[in-house]
């Protein structure tokens, strides 16, 4: 039995996840009743990477910044400007497409209890208040800004404080990782779980009758992860940027989709960044930061179900309007929350933009949760996958400046 165990290890996690998925699927459409246990696999998996991934933050942030020698650079201007990029491309390509394919909806009801924001103000307000969050709070309520912010400072109060402090925090930080590292190897049992869940809760056929709403929100976000997200890259190292491209939606993509959650998958961000020999100083505080403000799959999402509720109601919109749904995808998306279907309650505010009532865009948001399973999967996978590749850019850029430098 031990020895089973030790060669199930010694395979990639990536061919373990997906005999999960499979195995999750033939489980789903055989015995769903009688197997009905199986879905808390799934459940117990996002809960643990949820518990330890605040956690892991505050202490790799936290030392990250406390252990950084001064005059030593790291990367996150240049990460933060391709964040903003990718994200305002992403709401951008979504304005194109959506005049390209209009999609007309069949409006439904399912969140009429839930209150979406009134303004980017309002959004501006909740960003501002999650900064200055009790750290206590912070960290039960996985509020990663707050988190970011507590850590940064406590990073910078320890600076001065003595080699072992900073060894103990070092230690605390290796010991989170380690048992990140075990979470992440239940993920085939984990995702195996969800898979099977989402397709007997939800099942297949609610799907089919919003196809072409499904084909344009996944093209638009496939575009971006294999085309302007590449040229982005391209712009800044160089060189072939698939390999890249397609390594962070293998390693990291993948485990998101199943996840659907940005801040679930920081733990598996942190690890594949480390794989790729990344700076540590750099990615410590890259990873989390991007889980909450790099959301171009969230401004895929805000800016097509806005145009498509525009379409339904047969409103004409010029082109100004237009892009400044992009500006305003781009600026909401950053307020998502990194957790399942987190962009969609920014879509009535961006329907506000052209005078549709907030009975109407509370019915798309309804019409959300309904292709949750695939669009916020997809959603997430692009958000998170993007944080990877573009703290990784940022690095390769600075290695290839200053390799002509010395040329």
């Amino acid at each position: 039995m031990k020895n089973l165990f030790v060669k199930w290890n010694q395979i990639s996690l990536v061919k373990r996840i997906v005999v999960g998925i499979i195995v999750g699927i033939i489980l789903a459409l055989t015995v769903p009743t009688a197997l009905s246990w199986v879905s808390i696999f799934g459940s117990l998996f996002v809960g643990a990477l949820k518990a330890v991934a605040p956690v892991l933050v505050l202490f790799l942030v936290m030392h990250a910044i406390a252990a950084h020698k001064s005059g030593k650079k790291t990367n996150m201007k240049t990460i933060l400007v391709l964040y903003g990029i990718g994200t305002f491309l992403a709401g951008a390509v979504a304005v194109a497409v959506s005049f390209i394919f209009p999609v007309t909806l069949t409006l439904t009801t399912g969140a009429e209890g839930l209150s979406p924001p009134e303004g980017i103000a309002e959004v501006l307000e909740a960003l501002l208040f999650n900064v200055v969050a009790n750290p206590v709070h912070a960290l039960l309520n996985a509020n990663y800004l707050g988190i970011l912010v507590w850590a940064v400072v406590l990073g910078l109060a320890l600076k001065n404080a003595s080699q072992n402090t900073k060894d103990v925090i070092g230690s605390f930080s290796d010991a989170i990782t380690k048992v990140v590292q075990w979470v992440i190897n239940l993920a085939p049992i984990g995702i195996m779980g969800l898979v099977f869940d989402a397709i007997v809760t939800t099942g297949l056929s609610a799907l089919l009758v919003y196809g072409r709403l499904l084909l344009v929100l996944v093209g638009c976000m496939l575009f971006i992860a294999l085309v302007v997200n590449p040229l982005i890259v391209y712009v800044y190292i160089r060189r072939n940027p698939y390999p890249l491209v397609f390594k962070v939606l293998k390693d990291s993509g993948i485990t998101a989709f199943f996840t659907r959650s940005s801040a679930a998958n920081i733990p598996v961000n942190m690890k594949l960044c480390e794989e790729l020999g990344l700076d540590e100083d750099t990615y410590a505080v890259s990873i989390p930061l991007g889980a909450t403000i790099n959301m171009a799959g969230a401004a895929v999402t805000i800016s097509v179900l806005a145009l498509a509720t525009v379409h339904t109601l047969g409103i004409e919109v010029d082109f100004v309007t237009a892009l400044l749904l992009s500006v305003v995808a781009a600026i909401s998306a950053a307020g998502a929350s990194g957790v399942p279907g987190g962009s969609l309650l920014l879509i009535p505010l961006a329907c506000s933009l052209f005078g549709v009532p907030i009975d109407i865009a509370m019915q798309v948001v309804g019409v959300g949760f309904i292709i949750g399973v695939v669009q916020d999967s997809c959603e997430t996978a692009l958000n998170s996958s993007s944080d990877v590749l573009f703290t990784a850019t940022a690095e390769y850029a600075k290695e290839r400046k200053g390799i002509t430098v010395k040329s």
